[in-house]
């Protein structure tokens, strides 16, 4: 009787040994990943034209809030405050928020290949940023322009299940399949009367994504639209593992999926829009991200999310310095997030064929 009763302390002895290693290891995994975010914080802030050493860069940002005697030129705070700073800390937010999106939208979904862009929110910003640069609109007038053709063209996504009666996901995944290509064939059109020398150059480069122009005055007014859906789903998190068991599961535990799902796609699309009004399209990030946060630390998304952020946030940071220091004219940030998302893409494509077999 002894040896029988000690199976389930023994067995409970186990658990809660894996679970304190699991544990453990998630911690040393996000201090991880946030010591290589400030890493690359850091570089990003020295690295460039105008060289500063690393541990100058820290004493300048420190300086604004302890008093260290100067050592640095003036030249290089006023390049580490009024340059690099505010782009960098919008590719941060950028990153953070659009990884983060995508992982929701991925969890909710149950589909692996989508996308923060998959309700059409990007092509309908970008269709609003066109007409207000066609329209000779300047930076507030665009942003405010594209986002409300972001917000528009998922409504219009939302719209279609509704009128047909049909709310399931593989009519709201065509829906926006649908809206994105009638937004892309209103982008020809807008490009095809845009001003050859000027207008259509703007909107070109404007869809390629960058944070050149960025300022902090920018950011102030999607600060808000960005924060607090981020906020929302990090909070709401684990109700995406709950939805992932199933419909029937997640009504029994007193869930009501519909109001749920719109909940995180209301939020997910508050914050792709802002991103694009912010920065222009930058495709891929939402895509990548997550995936790699679910290999790192698995699919639970109470530990995936928060390193999806941070890992977003480092590796826009990362990319937009790539791009400003490759080559002697500053590259798209949609060009590099291309060129390393596609290989990924396809890396899956056949990970998924090989689990078919």
């Amino acid at each position: 009787m002894k040896s029988v009763k000690s199976l389930p302390e023994n067995g409970e002895a186990l658990d809660k040994k894996s679970l304190n290693i699991s544990e453990r290891r998630y911690r040393v995994v996000i201090w991880g990943v946030a010591a290589v975010l400030g890493l690359v914080f850091v570089a990003s802030l020295s690295i460039g034209r105008y060289g500063i050493g690393f541990f100058d860069t820290i004493k300048i940002l420190l300086s604004r809030l302890f008093p260290i005697q100067q050592t640095w030129p003036d030249m290089a705070s006023a390049v580490v405050f009024e340059f690099r700073l505010p782009r960098t800390v919008a590719a941060m937010l950028v990153g953070s928020a659009l990884a983060l999106s995508g992982a929701a939208y991925q969890s909710i979904f149950k589909n692996p290949m989508c996308s923060p862009d998959l309700l059409g929110v990007s092509s309908g910003a970008c269709v609003g940023a066109a007409a207000a640069i066609l329209l000779g609109g300047g930076s507030v007038l665009i942003q405010g322009s594209a986002f409300m053709g972001g917000i528009l063209a998922v409504a219009i996504t939302v719209m279609i299940p509704r009128l047909m009666r049909n709310q399931s996901t593989t009519v709201l995944i065509l829906s926006g399949i649908v809206v994105s290509s009638l937004m892309s064939s209103v982008m020809s059109i807008l490009k095809f009367v845009a001003d050859t020398d000027t207008q259509l150059a703007e909107i070109t480069y404007w869809t390629m994504g960058s944070f050149a122009t960025v300022t902090f005055s920018d950011m102030l007014p999607v600060l808000p639209t960005i924060l607090v859906p981020v906020a929302a789903i990090l909070l709401m998190r684990y109700r995406l593992n709950v939805l992932s068991l199933g419909e029937n599961e997640a009504r029994s535990l007193g869930i009501n999926i519909q109001a749920v799902n719109g909940i995180f796609i209301l939020c997910s699309t508050l914050i792709t829009a802002s991103c694009v009004c912010l920065s222009g399209t930058i495709g891929w990030v939402g895509l990548v991200i997550p995936h790699t946060s679910r290999m790192i630390v698995g699919a639970d998304n109470k530990k995936m999310l928060p390193i999806a952020l941070l890992l977003g946030a480092a590796f826009m940071v990362l990319i937009d310095l790539l791009c400003r220091t490759l080559t002697a004219a500053e590259l798209r940030i949609g060009i590099l997030t291309g060129i390393i998302g596609a290989p990924f893409f396809i890396m899956i494509l056949i990970k998924q064929s090989r689990n078919l077999r």
